[in-house]
């Protein structure tokens, strides 16, 4: 989930005579207010459901394709600041307006997707009493499903004491349990991605070749665009052939989806130089980001496996010239994973944590993967706040990490 902080007014138009207004989220999700005379009202945290996303380039909005009307994405954080006296509209307070259904129809995917992971888990159960073999025949299921060795003790040592201590003797009520462990080892894992507390917010996305890297950038786009973020994406690797073109196309998709749907546009500029420079396309990004009074500003890099020592290099070389550009840059160091890799994918957050001290991941992929529990490994060994999981190829089929949810449709 994403926790907004309220945003200062609108920049004026850039040379290239591009407007984007910005609008306080208390004026867009509640009841209007007169704008004089009224004193500053704090707005809660709340849960909203996110509206659809409207994103850039100019190209008039197509009727269909993965953005096309009614994907919603995931409900999201909003956290509002107190308004200043200078800029303050009043707003009623914001209630729930979350909309559960597509949520819910997501949760159907995902166990869908883990469902290869969960048959093997589920069967154990199926016992008729809680002996020595059911908690042996588990231990072999979460090593198979990719758990690792730290994570699959803790739990069996943590689900052995929650029988214990309950005096429970019906193996599916051991399942219950199984969740209820698999969730709180979960948890530190489950953290809002903030924007709003730096202007521009300057991510830098990493991580291997065929993760998904350019294809979670336009799928993150589009949950930021549904906020009306105005996002500038830097195409950053420079040598992969079509590159710039694959994150224009996600962005025109994005954008579709969201213009047709909440009647307001979003705006999306990519900055770009063929053959040249990462670190240099990253640098012009982030000035220009500053300049056009963009909200989000995302670095698309080139796919580097963490045994590329040299090419790591490169990826730290990113890093430091997007600090000159802006000193406390990249505020976010997003590492994408393919959920099928198990094991290796900790292996990876490992390598690239230590390179570039990661502050979020995005697992991609979990459809059909029977290494769901590579989580649990992560949670254990390395717990980098997880902020998205990917189950399918769609734009609304990247949303936000929540334990519970995944514990529950990993063991259903």
């Amino acid at each position: 989930m994403f926790s907004f902080l309220k945003k200062k007014p609108a920049p004026a138009p850039d040379d290239k005579g591009s407007v984007f207004t910005e609008v306080a989220f208390a004026d867009v999700f509640a009841k209007p207010a007169q704008p004089s005379q009224t004193a500053p009202l704090s707005i809660p945290p709340v849960e909203l459901s996110a509206p659809a996303v409207p994103e850039v380039q100019a190209a008039p909005a197509a009727e269909s394709g993965p953005g096309a009307p009614g994907a919603e994405p995931a409900a999201l954080n909003v956290v509002q600041t107190p308004a200043t006296p200078s800029t303050a509209v009043a707003a009623d307070p914001v209630t729930q307006l979350a909309a559960p259904a597509p949520r819910q129809n997501w949760i159907s995917r995902l166990r869908a997707g883990l469902r290869k992971t969960g048959q093997s888990l589920a069967a154990v159960f199926s016992r008729t009493q809680i002996d020595e073999d059911l908690y042996e025949e588990l231990e072999e299921a979460l090593l198979m499903a990719d758990t690792g060795v730290k994570a699959t003790q803790f739990l069996l040592d943590d689900l052995r004491r929650r029988v214990r201590e309950g005096r429970v003797t019906d193996p599916q009520a051991v399942k219950g349990l199984l969740v209820d462990a698999l969730t709180e080892l979960l948890l530190p894992l489950e953290r809002s991605l903030e924007i709003g507390r730096h202007e521009p917010t300057v991510m830098m996305v990493v991580g291997v070749n065929g993760a998904g890297k350019t294809t979670s950038i336009g799928k993150l786009t589009r949950h930021l665009l549904s906020h009306d973020q105005k996002v500038l994406l830097a195409a950053a690797d420079t040598f992969r052939a079509a590159a710039r073109e694959q994150l224009s196309v996600w962005a025109d998709r994005a954008d579709d989806g969201g213009a047709q749907r909440s009647g307001r546009r979003g705006e999306v500029d990519i900055v770009s130089q063929q053959g040249g420079d990462p670190a240099a396309v990253s640098f012009d990004a982030v000035n220009a980001g500053r300049s056009r009074g963009c909200d989000v500003v995302i670095a698309d890099t080139a796919g580097r496996l963490p045994t590329q020592l040299h090419l790591m290099e490169e990826l730290k070389k990113i890093r430091r010239v997007i600090a000159k550009a802006q000193t406390d840059a990249p505020h976010e160091v997003l590492l994408v994973v393919d959920g099928n890799t198990g094991q290796n994918a900790l292996a990876q957050v490992r390598a690239f944590d230590d390179a570039l001290q990661l502050t979020g991941l995005v697992v991609t992929k979990l459809d059909g993967t029977a290494k769901g529990g590579v989580l649990a490994a992560i949670a254990r060994e390395r717990p980098v706040p997880v902020y998205f999981i990917g189950v399918g190829e769609k734009l609304e089929d990247l949303q936000t990490f929540q334990a519970r949810e995944f514990a529950q449709a990993l063991l259903h």
